[in-house]
This record gives C-alpha cells, structure tokens and sequence, in this order.
C-alpha cells in the first residue's frame, strides 16, 4: 500500500515520543542527572507547542493530513478542534514539568516519571488526530497506562492504592473500548471512523443495532477515562494518592485524551442519535450531580479535585448529548477553559506544598488562611476555582457555561437544561467553600516553611496575570478550538 506521510502535522506527536525515549537512553548512558531529564522533556514540549502552530493557523474546513491512501482517505487528520486541544496539552504538560521539577523524588524514579509523561503526552496529542480504529484503540492507551506510573512514583500506601484502583479501571476500560471497536468494524465493514460507512451501516435495522451497541460501548470505555459517572470510582483515590503535579496532570491532559478520543466518535455518535444520545446525557447529567454533591462533603484538597473534575467531565460532554453541530466547538471550548482554571489551582497547591509540606494542601483546615498568608498564591487558587465555578470576574468560567448550554437548549432538551441549572448553582456553593475558608479564616501556620522555590514563584507570578488576561478576554482561550 502506497501511503504518503507528511511529517509536519505529525511532529506535535513524535517530538514527545522521540523525547520520551531520548530520556531513557540518557539514563542508561550517564544515569542519575535529575534535571538533565526535566530540561529535556520542557524543551521537547516547547518544540511540540510551536509545531502546533501551523495546523492551528489553518482554517477548520481546510485539516491538516497524513498517512493518506492513494484514494484519499487520511488515518490522521487534525483539524482546528483537534490542534487546540494539542497546544492545550503540551502546554499544560510543559506547566506540570515545571512544577514537578523542584519536587525531590529519587533519582531513579525520575527518569520514569519524565519518560511516562512524555510518552502519555504523545498519545493525547495523536489520539485527538487518529482516524484509523487500531492507531486509536492503540494512542488511547499510551495516553492512559503511563498514568499508573505517575500515580505510583511516589512509593506511599496511598500512592500505591490509588496506582491499583486506576490500573484495574484501565484494564477494564479498555476491554470494554475494544468490544466497542470490534462491535464498529462488524457493523460498518471499515476499520476508520468515517461518516459514509455509518450511514450505510445504518441502512438495515440489524448492522444500526449493532453500531449503536458499539457506539455506547465505546462511550462507557472513554468514560473511564474521561471520569464520569458510573465509571469514576478510581478518580478521587488516584488524586489523592499522586504527588502534587502529578494530580494535575491526570486532571488536565488525561482529561484532553480522553475528549479527544471521545471526538473522534462524536458525529457517528449525533448520526445514530437515538438511545446513545439519551445515554450522553443520562451519563452527563449523573456526572454533573454525584460530582458536586461528593465534593461539598469533602474536607480532602485532592479528593475534592477528583470530585471536581467528575462534576465538569459531565459539562465537558454535556453539548455532545445533542445532535447539534456545534457541540465538538462547545465541549472542547468548555475543556480548555477547564484545563486553565485546573492549572492554576494546581500551581498554587504546589507552591503551597513545597514550601510548607504536603499537609499544607491536604484538607480544607490546612487552606484556611492561604489567602492571608501568601495573598498572590491564594489569589491564583482562588481565580482558578471561580473559572471552575462560572462566576465572575472569572469571565470564562460563565461563557464557557452558556457554549456548552446553547446547544442543550438548541436542541430543546428542557431536562437536561434544568439539571445543569440545578448543577450550575450547586457548583457555586462547592467552590465559594474554599475560596471563602482561604480568605476567610486563620488556619495554623505550618512549622515547616520554607523560601518559594524559583521555578514555583516564576509560575505563579506569570500564572496570575495571565489568569486575569483569560478571565475577562476568554476569546484568546475559544480561538484555540475555533
């Protein structure tokens, strides 16, 4: 078979791989160079983020291709969706680098923490890109196995329990994944997810009920990923049990894979409609609502995150519930959006941990007063979870809401639409608990503090302003996916 390759819109994903295994051969030629590893993995990501730039330049009826057949067909295909959500991993990935570089672990260990980052990396940004069922099934899981790793690097009781819980759920997500696939290929004869073969498919009741069965197979096994409801057991113990940085990394660019993956199924999904399109938002709606009320019981800094993140995984696919052909722009928009406000939540739970000790962020007593004590950290913790929250000055927290509404009520789906009111309000109460104890009250000083690390303080300086350039102009944020 005569493919033809362009190697440009390949590179955002082979830059990290290449990276991931030049980290490797480093430690086995001169081991033990801890900042050798982090200097190569942020200068790998930096060179991936500009990569991106082209594709992200082009217009959305004109995708970037490759791998293509002489008959025209591409196994990879990056639209202007699929680039921003590239450039919003690798640029979250290039933030989590950063922040992990001051955190101690041992020397060995941080080689394998960089190489699984970098290579969970690569999968997210090619999965968003993948339009060939084995490549999919295959960068889904390079996206999601690494993660056991970063999760259990730390060597804790916590840390290895929360490694085993996610473990077990990928092991099951991915069985259920590949049923999915398998279940597509007998329903539509093609191995590539392409709108002509499912509408043919289609055609006759037997092959439509056989590619709905798989559609909502491949659902359920991305929602694992994705953290939502039922399938988010593993969510709150794997944050919890991960270092700092290592829990934003599962909350932002696993999150990115996951959307990803989830959008390459997303015009078959509205083409179906029918029971699946009940299924998304039955799925979305239990997201947003188990994913709230967890997380205003929780007292737990990281638990509450994992909560947090179920809750705005069911606004994420919220708009994909409908038939809507705006609802790829809307979900994406909304995760991007999320992705920041996550980011700098976790800058400043970092900077707060290396200074003061992980028991400085691990519940809401410790939080208290962070607003008092280091007023530009609580400043960033607090912006991030107004975004999270929609509420102002956090702009593009509200108009996130209203993208990944309009389709809903679009679509005249008035259920749904009084859910995610219901949910928009609940939300509120969860953040404005925080951010109210963070400014609010005087927790007790931790004994343990130490000077801002360079790397955390540079963050955290270029993080607030930046937050607030976003927050009232999110247009800067929806272009990305525009």
């Amino acid at each position: 078979m005569n493919i033809r390759i362009d190697w440009m819109p390949l590179l955002p994903v082979l830059i990290p791989a290449v990276a991931a295994v030049l980290v490797l051969v480093i430690d086995a030629i001169v081991p033990r160079r801890r900042v050798v590893h982090f200097v190569v993995a942020a200068l790998a990501l930096a060179g991936a983020l500009v990569s991106v730039v082209p594709q992200l330049l082009r217009n959305f009826d004109d995708p970037a291709r490759s791998l293509c057949q002489p008959d025209g067909g591409c196994f990879y295909v990056i639209d202007s969706v699929g680039a921003g959500l590239q450039a919003t991993a690798l640029l979250a990935a290039l933030v989590i680098v950063l922040l992990a570089l001051p955190v101690r672990i041992s020397a060995s260990s941080t080689v394998v923490q960089v190489a699984a980052l970098l290579t969970t990396t690569a999968g997210a940004t090619g999965v968003v890109a993948a339009r060939d069922l084995p490549a999919w099934l295959v960068l889904l899981e390079i996206a999601t196995v690494p993660t056991v790793v970063l999760v259990a690097v730390r060597a804790r009781r916590t840390a290895v329990d929360g490694a085993l819980n996610l473990l077990t759920t990928s092991l099951v997500s991915f069985a259920v994944t590949a049923m999915g696939v398998a279940m597509w290929f007998a329903a539509s004869g093609s191995a590539t997810f392409d709108n002509n073969t499912v509408l043919a498919a289609m055609q006759t009741p037997e092959t439509r009920r056989i590619l709905a069965v798989s559609l909502m197979l491949i659902v359920a096994g991305v929602g694992f990923k994705l953290s939502l409801v039922p399938f988010h057991a593993w969510t709150p113990e794997a944050y919890a049990g991960a270092s700092t940085p290592m829990t934003a990394f599962l909350a932002t660019v696993s999150k990115i894979a996951a959307l990803g993956a989830l959008l390459a199924v997303a015009r078959p999904i509205a083409a179906v409609g029918g029971s699946t399109l009940v299924a998304i938002a039955a799925v979305a709606g239990l997201s947003m609502t188990v994913g709230n009320v967890m997380a205003l019981r929780e007292t737990d800094t990281l638990r509450f995150m994992g909560w947090s993140s179920v809750a705005q995984a069911g606004w994420v696919v919220l708009p994909l519930a409908t038939a809507s052909g705006g609802a790829e722009h809307a979900a994406a928009s909304y995760l991007v959006i999320y992705v920041v406000a996550t980011l700098a939540v976790f800058i400043a739970l970092t900077a707060v941990a290396h200074r003061q000790g992980r028991a400085a962020v691990t519940d809401l007593d410790a939080i208290a007063g962070l607003g008092r004590r280091q007023p530009w950290t609580g400043v960033l913790f607090a912006l991030g979870l107004l975004t999270l929250a929609g509420l102002p000055p956090a702009v593009s927290g509200v108009l996130a809401k209203v993208a990944v509404l309009q389709p809903v009520a679009g679509a005249r789906q008035w259920l749904l639409l009084v859910v995610a009111a219901i949910n928009a309000m609940l939300g509120v109460a969860v953040y404005l608990r925080w951010i109210w104890r963070a400014f609010t009250s005087c927790g007790d000083v931790p004994h343990r503090t130490l000077r801002a690390h360079p790397v955390h303080l540079a963050l955290t300086v270029i993080a607030v302003p930046a937050v607030i350039v976003v927050s009232l102009a999110p247009q800067y944020l929806f272009w990305l996916v525009d």
